[in-house]
C-alpha cells in the first residue's frame, strides 16, 4: 500500500455496534476484548497496534464516548486517553453502525457523532456497517443507507466513503462465495479507502491545538528516557489534572477542534514540566 507508512484509526459509534470486533478484525488479530452482549464490560479506552501489508496500524477503541450509561466522570479519563492516544492526530475516524432498524440510540449515537465532528474532521471520516449478514440478499449496503434520509446524509458528509463487514459470519467465506460478502475483500476496500483518503489530505493526519500539543508533550517525556507508553501515562495524568472543572462537552469538542476555550490547557501543558 502506497502512503504513509503508519496509520492512527479512531473507531466511533455506540456500545453494541461492534466496534472492538471491527479492531480485531482490522488488526487481523484478536487484540480487544470482546462481548456479545449488548452492554459492554468496559468503558475504557483502549489502542493496539499491528503491521497489515506493511504498514503500522494503530486502532483506538472509545467504548465511552457514545455511550447512554457513562456518567460526565466516567467520560472524562476516556476522552483525555483517546486525546493521547491518538495524538498528534488520527489519519482516519471510522464511524462504526450496525445494520438494522436505526433505533432513537443509534440515531442518538450519529447525533453525538456529528457533534463531536467539525467539517474539517469529517475529510478524515469512514461510515463502517457491521452485522453486514443482516442485509437482504438482494440489497447493497448502499441501498440500505439510501432508505434512511439521516444515513445517507451522513454518508454525503464522509466523502460517500461507505463500506460493510461482518466479523462473525464473513469471517471464512467458503470457496466461490461472493466477495462482497467476505472480510477480507472488504478490509481490504476499508483500507484502501482510508489510503485514497490520506492521499487526498495531503498525506496529513487530522490534528489541532490540543493534539498537537499532547504529541509534542509525549515526545518530550520521551527524551527523558521514557518508553512511548510510559509517556502517555504521565500526560494522561497531567491532563486529567489540567482539566479538573472542564465539561465532557468542552473536552469532546477540544479532541477535534471545535473549542477554542481550552486554549490554556494547551499553554499549560506545554509550559510545565511534568
Amino acid at each position: 500500500m502506497p502512503g504513509s507508512a503508519e496509520w492512527r484509526i479512531v473507531l466511533l459509534g455506540k456500545t453494541g455496534a461492534g466496534k472492538s470486533s471491527t479492531g480485531n478484525t482490522i488488526l487481523g488479530e484478536n487484540k480487544f476484548k470482546t462481548s456479545c452482549r449488548a452492554k459492554s464490560d468496559t468503558s475504557t479506552c483502549e489502542a493496539e497496534t499491528a503491521t497489515v501489508d506493511g504498514r503500522k496500524i494503530t486502532v483506538i477503541d472509545t467504548p465511552g464516548l457514545c455511550s447512554t450509561e457513562c456518567t460526565d466522570e466516567e467520560l472524562k479519563p476516556e476522552i483525555v486517553k483517546c486525546i493521547t492516544e491518538c495524538s498528534p492526530g488520527p489519519h482516519a475516524f471510522v464511524i462504526v453502525l450496525s445494520v438494522g432498524r436505526q433505533t432513537a440510540e443509534e440515531n442518538k449515537a450519529v447525533d453525538d457523532i456529528l457533534k463531536m465532528f467539525g467539517e474539517e474532521a469529517l475529510k478524515y471520516a469512514v461510515v463502517l456497517f457491521t452485522y453486514g449478514d443482516q442485509l437482504d440478499d438482494d440489497m447493497t449496503i448502499r441501498e440500505f443507507v439510501d432508505e434512511t434520509d439521516r444515513l445517507k446524509d451522513l454518508v454525503q458528509k464522509c466523502g460517500n466513503r461507505l463500506h460493510v463487514i461482518d466479523n462473525k459470519h464473513w469471517k471464512s467465506p467458503t470457496e466461490g462465495h461472493d466477495e462482497v460478502r467476505s472480510n477480507a475483500v472488504q478490509i481490504r476496500e476499508l483500507l484502501n479507502t482510508i489510503d485514497q483518503m490520506v492521499t487526498e489530505n495531503g498525506g496529513k493526519h487530522y490534528t489541532n491545538e490540543m493534539l498537537q500539543a499532547v504529541g509534542q508533550a509525549i515526545e518530550e517525556e520521551m527524551k527523558k528516557g521514557k518508553t512511548r507508553e510510559e509517556a502517555k501515562q504521565s500526560i494522561w495524568r497531567r491532563l486529567l489534572n489540567l482539566l479538573v472543572g472542564t465539561t465532557v462537552g468542552a473536552l469532546r469538542g477540544a479532541l477535534l477542534g471545535l473549542v477554542s476555550g481550552v486554549a490554556h490547557i494547551v499553554r499549560a501543558l506545554t509550559a510545565q514540566t511534568i
